[in-house]
């Protein structure tokens, strides 16, 4: 009798950060729980990337060069409106995540809190209980 294999439902994430550090901090978390994870470093990559693949959430940082966070919300809102935003900024007072969800990302989280939080949070964001 042959073995079957088993074919894993892997949810695709884009973290989109133009700091490096920043990128390769969520890109690791979210791939230690197993999560498939692809990197942009800019909005204009970020957008590429939208265009040529699946995702089921993007983690958006509001503030890259060439298309901020805002420009590339608004994109994803009209063309891809099943990706999940989870908006990030390094600003501490509220007002850009406020604004970033009232353009339609799901959750936002400060910078400095979004490391402990943000696995937990992609979780919500696809449904998923744990």
């Amino acid at each position: 009798m042959a073995k079957r294999k088993t074919v894993l439902n892997v949810s695709r994430i884009l973290v989109a950060a133009d700091d490096p550090e920043v990128g390769n901090l969520f890109a690791r978390k979210l791939q230690s729980t197993r999560y498939s994870v692809s990197e942009a470093k800019s909005g204009a990559e970020t957008l590429r990337l939208l265009r040529s693949m699946r995702f089921q959430v993007l983690v958006l940082d509001l503030d890259m060069p060439d298309t901020d966070g805002f420009e590339v919300l608004k994109v994803v809102k009209t063309k891809h409106p099943s990706v999940r935003v989870l908006a990030i900024s390094g600003y501490r007072n509220g007002a850009l995540l406020e604004a970033a969800r009232c353009l339609g990302a799901a959750f936002g989280l400060c910078r400095t809190s979004a490391p402990g939080l943000l696995v937990e949070t992609v979780r919500k964001l696809l449904g998923e209980s744990r």
